[in-house]
């Protein structure tokens, strides 16, 4: 378990501790048979992007908005399988097959003024141990 609370950063910005502030219970990830689920426990959205939530062949980054006591899969093993066995795919940059990225109560990407998960006040990273 990883309690974002217990994180100590000395010279956080107010727009970080607004942010944390509104985590609340925060996300519970859960390891099921077809993937990996993440349930919102928060009171305020959160923002997720892993490979297998991207449209297949697209260079367009696709950010999933989760509300408040929905849930959604962020990870799915099969589609996982498909885009590791297909050479064509595109990457730009240093990219992670097995990678999960949330942001809390801030979006970002093509409809947001925020364009990288960086520029969120408060985000997490998740690197699967998955086909490794």
């Amino acid at each position: 378990m990883l309690c974002l609370g217990q994180l100590s950063l000395e010279q956080r910005s107010s727009t970080v501790q607004r942010t944390r502030g509104k985590i609340g219970y925060g996300i519970l990830l859960s390891k099921e048979p077809d993937g990996v689920w993440a349930y919102n426990r928060s009171h305020h959205p959160i923002f997720v992007n892993s490979p297998t939530l991207d449209v297949p062949n697209s260079r367009t980054l696709v950010v999933r908005k989760v509300m408040p006591g929905y849930s959604i899969k962020v990870f799915d093993y099969e589609r996982s399988g498909l885009l590791r066995h297909n050479p064509d795919t595109p990457l730009d940059g240093p990219f992670d097959p097995n990678s999960v990225r949330i942001s809390f109560a801030k979006g970002w990407g093509p409809c947001y003024s925020r364009q990288f998960i960086t520029s969120c006040p408060c985000w997490l990273e998740i690197l699967l141990n998955n086909h490794r």
